[in-house]
């Protein structure tokens, strides 16, 4: 929900500020950890996903997300646009049969190298088992025909761009991960799984031996929202949505969407997306939230419990895009009292319901006078305050916009209540905090 919810807010901002603005959301549904657990509970992959993209669809509606489309990676049109990827890149050569082996986790759905993997131990039953250094999950050899994707040959060209385009990544930071991998760790990627293993998911064209590596297929979701094969750019050109400006993306699929996304783009020479923002985590009580460990935070019972804007606040202002976030209801209501109740609200009653003024006349005679006019009628000890508000509301668009425009919307929210504690600060001996409203319903 929080990737969800980012990705709404900066798509009512571009539209705010009068752009054509297109989202895209959905369900990734293919792949072995799809495979195994609809197995387990006794269905077809089909039931499974048909059910879980269900239930993200009324999350997404639940939490007022405004997406131009919820795409599921078993959409026809999807289907066929992973089909005509895959053979543009088969006609260029990238793709190569080979005997693949390595070591792979069914958690994160690839291969590892050697130099990423660990030996750990259970304490309790002292079993050994190797794990990925970079998300701790099982990993376990596997040798296997496959088709690869000619990686390493975009090694050079991925460095330069990386070089090229700092603020590509935000955070910045995360880019130094990206940079290591590519120039430590960058292997041929298998983008196949045989059929015999892997039966839910897409078939290699010609060859229904085999399945199209899971992350290949998802990560062509964006081009199919944008209309491809007909036209990367979309058709008619009223929809030309590609490149995207902005992909939000939680931090444990950085390398899939900073390393193979863009070499796949560069392979077929279709442009990259302009920004990426890889957020980072909820946790629950300062530890990651695990289905095992059962703590888990519902959304649907968030939104429930505190409202759709209340819990959207809530993430927005505390989430974490650069440090792991800490979800905790007690800080939630408080933040809701301090800021949406005490805040917003307490400054919405003493405007719109006070006894001392009727708002609608207060709003047309703002919209007669000019601010000179405005404050030559004040007395004189409130015209410096409310000279100092005017021009602190002058200042705030231009404020938010540069936050917004860094992909920072924690600090835009605080600058807007900064303006929302100056207005309800009482000014001078002229009462209970709004003493004239005019500016105020200019602003």
């Amino acid at each position: 929900m929080y990737s969800m919810v980012l990705a709404d807010v900066f798509k009512r901002w571009q539209a705010l500020r009068g752009n054509q603005a297109f989202m895209c959301t959905g369900t990734d549904e293919h792949g072995m950890k799809v495979q195994l657990a609809a197995y387990a509970a006794g269905v077809t992959p089909e039931q499974m996903c048909d059910e879980n993209a269900a239930k993200f669809e009324h999350l997404a509606r639940t939490a007022n997300i405004d997406e131009n489309r919820f795409i599921r990676t078993t959409d026809p049109d999807h289907r066929l646009a992973v089909e005509h990827f895959w053979a543009l890149l088969q006609e260029r050569g990238l793709i190569y049969e080979t005997r693949h082996a390595g070591w792979y986790s069914v958690s994160d759905e690839c291969f590892y190298p050697e130099s990423q993997i660990l030996k750990e131990k259970e304490p309790f039953s002292g079993e050994v088992y190797m794990v990925s250094m970079e998300s701790r999950n099982k990993v376990q050899w596997i040798e296997e025909k496959n088709y690869c994707f000619r990686l390493t040959a975009f090694r050079d060209r991925l460095l330069e761009f990386y070089k090229a385009n700092p603020g590509w990544i935000e955070p910045a930071y995360r880019l130094n991960e990206v940079v290591d991998w590519v120039t430590n760790h960058l292997e041929d990627l298998s983008i196949s799984r045989p059929s015999q293993r892997l039966s839910w998911g897409i078939r290699v064209p010609h060859d229904p031996s085999q399945t199209i590596y899971v992350w290949v297929d998802a990560l062509i979701n964006y081009l199919t929202a944008a209309g491809f094969p007909s036209s990367p750019r979309g058709d008619p050109p009223a929809t030309a949505v590609w490149p995207a400006d902005l992909q939000v993306i939680g931090k444990d699929i950085l390398r899939f969407h900073c390393v193979y996304w863009p070499a796949l783009l560069m392979a077929l020479d279709l442009p990259l997306p302009k920004k990426m923002l890889a957020h980072s985590h909820w946790t629950l009580n300062q530890r990651k939230m695990s289905k095992s460990l059962g703590n888990v935070v519902d959304p649907v019972q968030a939104l429930s419990r505190w409202g759709t804007d209340g819990t959207r606040f809530y993430l927005l202002f505390e989430g974490g895009i650069v440090d792991d976030a800490s979800y905790n209801n007690d800080v939630l209501m408080v933040k809701y009292k301090k800021y949406l109740q005490g805040g917003i609200g307490n400054l919405l009653n003493r405007v719109a319901k006070t006894s001392r003024w009727v708002l609608e006349e207060i709003v047309e005679e703002s919209m007669r006078s000019s601010p000179g006019t405005v404050m030559e009628n004040l007395p004189p000890g409130l015209q410096s305050p409310m000279a100092d508000l005017e021009a602190t509301m002058a200042a705030l668009p231009a404020r938010v916009a540069g936050f917004m425009d860094k992909q920072d919307p924690v600090s835009a929210i605080r600058e807007v209540f900064k303006l929302v504690t100056s207005v309800r600060r009482p000014l001078g001996r002229a009462g209970s905090g709004l003493f004239s409203i005019s500016p105020i319903s200019r602003c």
